[in-house]
């Protein structure tokens, strides 16, 4: 039994299975997921898990190189954009509609839909490589 961690075992073997520039979504509950797109399912109820603590577990397990939100997500949330942003350090971010981040989602291998019910918190992690 895996002790610490990321303990989904869906959403592990997504990120072990991952390659250099391979794309993986974090989301909120409300985000419009393609049907073509495999959906880890984490949300338990309202705000269960949040976005911030799936990004962080995420980004424990996973070597990101870049990331990319919602222009709108520095705009109508900004205390959420200002946590994403001290989570990811120093990796670049990058900013695009959301409508281009909406059709960005037929590009990814999976996308975490979280309990998060904070207008915006969706994010996309470009894997990077630890070599």
């Amino acid at each position: 039994m895996k002790k610490s961690g990321i303990l989904n075992a869906e959403l592990m073997r997504v990120i072990t299975s991952m390659g250099h520039t391979d794309r993986l979504v974090i989301a909120d509950s409300g985000l419009p997921i393609p049907p073509s797109v495999l959906r880890i399912d984490l949300a338990l109820s309202s705000g269960v898990p949040t976005f911030a603590q799936t990004l962080q577990a995420v980004l424990n397990e996973l070597q990101v190189e870049s990331a990319t939100v919602a222009e709108e997500m520095r705009q109508r949330s900004p205390a959420l954009y200002q946590a994403t942003r001290h989570l990811l350090g120093a990796t670049p971010l990058q900013h695009i509609s959301h409508e281009q981040f909406k059709g960005a989602l037929l590009q990814v291998r999976a996308v975490v839909r979280t309990g998060e019910q904070t207008p915006y918190a969706n994010i996309i992690l470009q894997s990077g490589v630890t070599f």
